[in-house]
């Protein structure tokens, strides 16, 4: 990484933490003082997050999102590379949804509280009861019309490869009854890989395929259902890397 590289990945390393308790403030005035809607606060974590992808040197290029209907709930299922898969996601997917996050995010001060007015779904992530409730309303959620974005992988791949999903969360998928939407997410990994700090310039491309009906499901078929998943999400990253089909 050049001295330019290292300065900008610097500011950037610095500026997000402050970026993010402004972002938290305004969706909190935006919603608490102004009255503002969930849906139109969104403006805040899209601007949050397109700012810190522009100081960063990053472009995003969304592609094939033609077969979505605006109005229509999904699960946007992509695979994660990086935390710079959050960025651009948030900042350029340009469709109306929300976060799934885990519980313990919720109690950190102004961030949790935030994220809660902004309509983020918490999600226990134990093995408990409340767990399986917490799985149930999110589900409920969903199904009354909140998209979401879920990383079937459960982890950010080292190298970029893709890794095994997890059938969990397509317990979720099958519960809500609403399609699923594979997305390839490609160069975040060379932009910010996982373990690094500081992040470089580059381009991300984001590649939306053809919803997964999941009406047809049951839980028990959870296993064929993540199979599915990751099937679609591989032959997008293929498609992208081998520059078939560039728009």
């Amino acid at each position: 990484m050049h001295v330019g590289q290292f300065l900008r990945g610097g500011a950037v390393l610095v500026l997000a933490p402050i970026l993010t308790i402004i972002t938290s403030i305004a969706g909190l005035l935006g919603t608490m003082v102004f009255g503002m809607s969930t849906s139109s606060v969104q403006r805040f974590p899209r601007l949050w997050a397109r700012i810190i992808l522009k100081l960063s040197g990053v472009t995003v290029i969304i592609k094939g999102d033609g077969a979505l209907a605006a109005d229509h709930p999904y699960i946007f299922a992509g695979n994660h590379q990086s935390q710079f898969d959050i960025f651009a996601l948030q900042g350029y997917l340009g469709y109306d949804f929300r976060w799934l996050a885990k519980k313990e995010l919720f109690a950190v001060p102004v961030f949790g509280t935030a994220m809660r007015r902004v309509g983020y779904i918490p999600v226990d992530r134990s093995h408990s009861r409340a767990a399986v409730k917490s799985l149930d309303e999110a589900a409920q959620r969903i199904a009354a019309g909140t998209s979401v974005i879920i990383f079937p992988e459960g982890t950010r791949s080292v190298d970029g490869k893709l890794l095994p999903f997890k059938s969990g969360t397509m317990v979720l998928a099958i519960k809500a009854g609403v399609p699923v939407v594979p997305m390839a997410i490609v160069g975040t990994n060379a932009i910010l890989p996982k373990g690094s700090l500081l992040a470089k310039s580059g381009q991300v491309v984001i590649r939306i395929g053809e919803p997964i009906e999941t009406s047809g499901y049951k839980v028990k078929q959870k296993h064929e259902l993540a199979v599915r998943l990751q099937e679609a999400v591989a032959a997008l990253m293929a498609v992208e890397k081998s520059g078939i089909g560039a728009e």
